[in-house]
């Protein structure tokens, strides 16, 4: 879906929480609820008195990237967006060009065989692009290193991003962050270098009080993996596939609370793909790991997945299709009407918004906490 809203430049979250004032920590952020049309505003300090006993939060453990390298080709500077480690050890990569503000810009006549120079005397060779029909991400090899050696790509990126690499950052922002204002509480290194090229940021305001009081409540946690690969602002193009994994006791735990009445909130978008990519038609969710292509429509619907606790989307975002499937287009509307009305902060660095299933009888009016 699309809504018929225009997100003003200022409701853009330039810093993160913490940086805003003295004292404050990522959780000092808002917290926007919605229960079919009825919406009530809290900070995100309350989210475990909104959860009860046997609810289980879904959350992705990705280690975010520093996915963004300079580079140049012939004697053009790029920058080298580092998306998606495929299995044959090529990297899908964007290429962008410098907007000479610390940021970058969608960069015109990409093609097969083009050549970029990478710091460490390395050079990235573009092969095919990742989807038909799109320039945008190439599917791209890694090779050099200096005295004529040559190095298997998927053991050179991880260290290339390792040494000269740095956080993806999008225009909206003020300033560059270090790599670690990007990782989650939730987040695990991967034992091939995967991950992340942007940060599964539903998990940002969690912090361990946060994650602590939620275990107090009685609140599980189903840990799963999903590298999500970069975004596609200006295309806003489907998700492509991407890797997951749905290790057994998360698979578990979600199966258990389903049987025990409780309910399955997903952390992000990146949480509902990955484990309504491991359920069957049956709503069982099984052990998984791979590729998913999946794309979470109102059509396909939800299988497992209750709740969702999410950041604010941009009004044509596909992410906003996953939304719809969870709450219903008329709660959607309603509830960005309503974020947009009191001010609320969009991206990774902003506020955030908890869907919960409708559980009896809900006046559809707008109250405050």
């Amino acid at each position: 879906m699309t809504l018929a809203l225009r997100v003003p430049e200022q409701l853009s979250a330039r810093v993160p929480a913490e940086q805003r004032g003295p004292g404050l920590d990522r959780d000092a952020v808002r917290l926007l609820v919605s229960r079919g049309t009825e919406v009530t505003h809290h900070a995100f300090r309350e989210l475990p008195g909104l959860l009860r006993a046997g609810d289980v939060l879904v959350v992705n453990t990705s280690l975010t990237l520093a996915a963004a390298v300079d580079g140049t080709v012939r004697d053009a500077r790029v920058v080298v967006h580092f998306s998606t480690r495929g299995d044959d050890g090529r990297w899908a990569v964007e290429l962008r060009e410098p907007d000479g503000r610390g940021t970058t810009r969608a960069r015109a006549g990409t093609y097969a065989g083009e050549e970029v120079r990478l710091p460490g005397r390395l050079r990235l060779l573009l092969e095919a692009p990742v989807s038909t029909g799109s320039e945008r991400l190439w599917w791209a090899r890694v090779s050099g290193g200096g005295a004529g050696a040559a190095v298997a790509s998927g053991r050179a990126v991880p260290g290339l991003l390792r040494e000269y690499g740095r956080p993806i950052r999008y225009s909206y922002t003020e300033r560059d962050q270090p790599l670690s204002v990007y990782q989650t509480v939730f987040a695990v290194p991967s034992p091939d270098g995967a991950g992340s090229a942007e940060m599964p940021s539903a998990g940002r305001p969690f912090t361990a009080r946060t994650v602590l009081d939620l275990v107090r409540r009685g609140v599980q946690f189903a840990p799963v993996t999903l590298h999500t690969g970069v975004a596609s602002a200006e295309a806003h193009e489907p998700p492509y596939p991407e890797r997951f994994a749905v290790p057994e006791a998360s698979a578990r735990s979600v199966n258990a609370a389903r049987a025990g009445g409780g309910r399955v909130v997903a952390v992000g978008t990146t949480a509902v793909r990955a484990v309504e990519s491991a359920a069957g038609a049956d709503g069982v969710v099984r052990a998984r790991a791979g590729w998913t292509d999946l794309v979470v429509t109102p059509e396909r619907g939800v299988r497992v997945v209750d709740g969702l606790l999410t950041g604010l989307h941009e009004p044509q975002a596909s992410h906003l299709l996953m939304l719809e499937a969870v709450a219903g287009g008329a709660a959607v509307r309603r509830a960005y009407e309503e974020a947009l009305r009191g001010h609320y902060l969009w991206h990774e660095f902003g506020d955030m918004h908890l869907v919960l299933p409708v559980e009896g009888p809900h006046t559809e009016h707008c109250s405050s906490n």
